[in-house]
């Protein structure tokens, strides 16, 4: 799209609504940028230094003298401020969007619910792998914590971005066009933002896809109910590319002509009905990244990797290699015979379920945090198999103690500190005490990122 002269409005003024008004204006489009908080000193003088107009303290009129706006992906569409700029009939769009218009590489976009940062740092190591050595760049960006904007206008035509992408960020894409999608799986999350209703938000996920045409590829978790009903008897109806991943699953085979699966052990790659070996299981499953969720994460990218062309060794010497993602099952350190992982990016009730049934042994728990509609009923199972104990925080905790009681002992804490600390006096040698939240943070921390940070400093504080 052409933003030369153009008037754009930038709502909110984080992370990516910073990134996106320094692209615009570099492009020769007229920003204004508005935030409902207040902007820094720092802030205010790098918008005045980019002769960026700007409002802080609240949304006013102002912002809609525009031709169109981009929105951060935090603010929800039933905001007073969406409202009124959809009242006015401008074009709304997300800040991947507009950084897609400028964008003159490869594009790889990763979405789902749970997994998507690990697949995206998967695929990421490997195109570095291979890019080290065929003098192409590999960068990466979106929902993982680069702004897309803040690097988009450095690639060139044979780099390649790879974009992770939440749903939020989806909403606003009408042209955005990936080679590659993924879409790891589909669990509830969100459903505040979607009306309590799994399908929307699905939706907003399948926008990854919709501009996607021959030669491109739409790689899918074909074991997930909702994409193999989405997608499964799909090969032909759509005008790209469909390659389902699974594990030991016999679709792979037959759901489109080519595919990955997960079996005796080794990754296998499909094509026309025969299979050819990619990476044996025990070459990547160690360590800090373990578990089933974490062998279709490995499918996902390695899926990525061979339709984006990238040749199986760069594969096998990235998956070999990696040794998990920050704040994701991470293994902080042994204290006194206990075992301490830092599980802060999990959110919502898929992950946390992933990471109980990844811990081996008994195990206390540490949840909780801002409730996003959760039913944690489905975790009751694993809880009376192996939590010894739950210390619950935050604003869900009443909530975690009423679901889990006479399922296993469940205390409550107001801090993350009194919670290591009740944590470490319920737990005994040969255990593993978890922080897997469950919940979204901002209740008490700024981001995942910071409440992780905390957590893995106490743990590391530890000395009696």
């Amino acid at each position: 799209m052409e933003v030369n002269g153009k008037k754009i409005s930038v709502i909110g003024a984080k992370r990516s609504g910073m990134a996106v008004a320094g692209l615009l204006a570099a492009k020769g489009a007229r920003v204004y940028v508005s935030e409902i908080g207040q902007l820094s000193d720092d802030e205010k003088s790098l918008l005045s230094g980019l002769g960026i107009e700007y409002e802080d303290g609240g949304h006013t009129g102002r912002l809609c003298d525009a031709d169109l706006a981009v929105v951060s992906p935090g603010i929800p569409r039933e905001s007073d401020v969406v409202r009124m700029v959809l009242e006015k009939r401008i074009p709304l769009f997300s800040e991947i969007e507009a950084a897609s218009w400028f964008c003159r590489a490869r594009m790889a976009g990763i979405t789902g619910t749970d997994g998507k940062t690990t697949t995206a740092t998967l695929l990421h190591r490997i195109a570095e792998a291979e890019g080290n050595a065929r003098g192409y760049r590999a960068v990466s960006a979106g929902n993982i914590g680069v702004p897309f904007s803040s690097v988009v206008a450095s690639l060139a035509p044979d780099d390649l971005a790879v974009i992770e992408l939440s749903s939020y960020q989806l909403e606003g894409c009408t042209s955005f066009h990936p080679a590659v999608s993924v879409i790891t799986n589909i669990t509830p999350d969100h459903l505040d933002r979607y009306h309590g209703d799994i399908r929307e938000y699905a939706e907003a996920k399948y926008r990854i896809c919709r501009q996607q045409k021959a030669p491109d590829a739409l790689c899918y978790n074909i074991d997930d109910p909702l994409l193999r009903d989405h997608f499964g008897d799909g090969a032909g109806a759509y005008p790209f590319r469909l390659i389902p991943f699974g594990i030991g699953a016999d679709a792979v085979r037959y759901a489109s002509e080519e595919g990955f699966s997960f079996e005796e052990g080794m990754i296998l790659h499909w094509q026309g009905g025969a299979s050819y070996p990619v990476i044996a299981g025990d070459e990547f499953l160690k360590n800090s990244f373990r578990g089933r969720h974490n062998i279709y994460n490995a499918l996902a990218a390695a899926a990525a990797a061979f339709s984006l062309g990238i040749d199986r060794d760069a594969v096998r010497t990235a998956l070999s290699g990696f040794a998990g993602v920050e704040h994701r099952q991470e293994f902080v350190r042994s204290f006194n015979g206990i075992d301490w992982i830092n599980d802060s990016k999990a959110t919502n009730v898929n992950a946390l379920l992933q990471a109980l049934n990844a811990v081996p042994g008994r195990l206390v728990l540490i949840a909780g945090g801002r409730d996003k509609g959760n039913d944690y009923s489905l975790l009751a199972d694993v809880v009376r198999s192996k939590v010894a104990a739950i210390i619950a925080i935050g604003e869900s905790k009443e909530k975690l103690c009423r679901a889990f009681e006479g399922v296993t002992q469940t205390l409550s804490a107001e801090t993350l500190e009194e919670a290591v600390e009740l944590a470490g006096n319920a737990a005994g040698r040969g255990d593993t005490v978890l922080f897997s939240p469950g919940c979204a943070s901002f209740d008490m921390f700024a981001n995942f990122e910071e409440r992780g940070m905390l957590f893995k400093h106490l743990i590391q504080g530890l000395t009696s």
